[in-house]
C-alpha cells in the first residue's frame, strides 16, 4: 500500500484547481478565469485498494502586497513542508523562464514531477521546447504532459506519482474525499459566483462566512455574509434594486444543492467591513490562519 501527500504548486492561473478536480471527479476547488481565486489550501483525498493519494490545491504564488496575500503564501509554505512529493504546474503558454525562476526558489526537499498543461492548447515546436527546458532541471524527477481541463493525460501523471510515493498505510479511512467542513465548501462556491458575476476589483475585496447551516427535514438553511471594505462595493453587490444579489443567490444555490444532493434556501447579507484584508484579527475571524 503507497500513501502520503501530493501538494499542487505553480503560478495563478496555471491551472492547480481544474487539475485538483479533474484527478478527485469532483468539483473541490471553486475556478474562474480570474487569477487568485484560491485562497486556502484544499485537500482531497483520493483512495483506491493499492494507495491513497492527499492531494492539496495551493494558491498561486506571487509576491503578497497585502496580510491576506501573505497568509496565502503561507498556505503555500505549509504545503511545501509537509509534502512527500510536489507537482509543479506549468501552463505551457507562460513565461517558462519566469516559471523555473520561481520553482527554483521554492528549494525543494522532496522529489518534483513537473507537469505541462493545457498541451492542447500549444504546437509541437512549443510542447518540444517546454519539455526540453524543464526536463533538464536538476529538481525535475519526473515529467507529464496534460490537459486538465479536457482531463488527459491523468492516468500518466497517477503512475509518476506513485513511482515517488512512499509505502504507508492510509491516513484516513472509509470514503471520505476532503477534511474540510461543508460549511466551507458553501462559501466558496459563492465566492465563485462572485468571481463569475462581478468586475475589476469586487471579487479581490470580498469574502464569505457561512454563519447558519440548519438540516430541515425538507431544505437546508444556509445564511452567509458577504464581507466588502467599502460601502461603494456593498452598494455594487446589491445591484439596483437588489438585482445582482439576487442573481448571486440564485446562482450559488443551484451549485449548492447539486453539491449537497438537496433543496436549499439561501439568505445572503452584505456587510462593510473596512481594510479587512489587512486586519489580522478580523483574517482569523474569516478562516484565513
Amino acid at each position: 500500500m503507497k500513501a502520503g501527500f501530493v501538494s499542487i504548486f505553480g503560478r495563478p492561473n496555471a491551472g492547480k484547481s481544474t487539475l485538483l478536480n479533474a484527478l478527485m471527479g469532483e468539483k473541490l476547488a471553486i475556478v474562474s478565469p480570474k487569477v487568485q481565486t484560491t485562497r486556502h489550501r484544499i485537500k482531497g483525498i483520493l483512495t483506491e485498494p493499492e494507495y491513497q493519494i492527499i492531494f492539496s490545491d495551493t494558491p498561486g504564488i506571487i509576491e503578497p502586497k497585502y496580510k491576506l496575500q501573505e497568509k496565502m503564501m503561507h498556505a503555500v509554505k505549509q504545503a511545501l513542508e509537509d509534502t512527500d512529493v510536489a507537482l509543479l504546474l506549468v501552463d505551457v503558454n507562460e513565461n517558462h523562464e519566469e516559471v523555473n525562476a520561481i520553482f527554483e526558489a521554492l528549494r525543494l526537499k522532496v522529489p518534483a514531477i513537473i507537469v505541462i498543461n493545457k498541451l492542447d492548447e500549444a504546437s509541437e515546436a512549443k510542447k518540444k521546447a517546454v519539455f526540453e527546458l524543464f526536463g533538464a532541471k536538476s529538481y525535475c524527477k519526473g515529467l507529464v504532459g496534460i490537459s486538465a481541463l479536457n482531463k488527459t493525460g491523468l492516468k500518466d501523471l497517477i503512475d509518476a506519482i506513485l513511482k515517488l510515493l512512499p509505502e504507508n498505510p492510509p491516513f484516513f479511512e472509509g470514503d471520505e474525499m476532503t477534511d474540510l467542513p461543508t460549511r466551507f465548501f458553501c462559501a466558496e462556491m459563492i465566492r465563485e459566483k462572485i468571481f463569475y458575476l462581478y468586475q475589476e476589483e469586487i471579487p479581490y475585496h470580498t469574502t464569505v462566512i457561512v454563519n447558519e447551516f440548519k438540516e430541515k427535514s425538507s431544505l437546508i438553511k444556509i445564511a452567509a455574509d458577504i464581507i466588502v471594505n467599502r460601502e461603494t462595493q456593498k452598494g455594487i453587490l446589491l445591484g439596483v434594486g437588489g438585482k445582482m444579489i439576487r442573481q448571486l443567490g440564485t446562482e450559488a444555490r443551484k451549485d449548492i444543492e447539486q453539491f449537497l444532493g438537496q433543496k436549499v434556501f439561501l439568505e445572503l447579507f452584505v456587510k462593510v467591513r473596512p481594510k479587512w484584508r489587512d486586519n489580522e484579527y478580523m483574517l482569523k475571524e474569516y478562516g484565513y490562519h
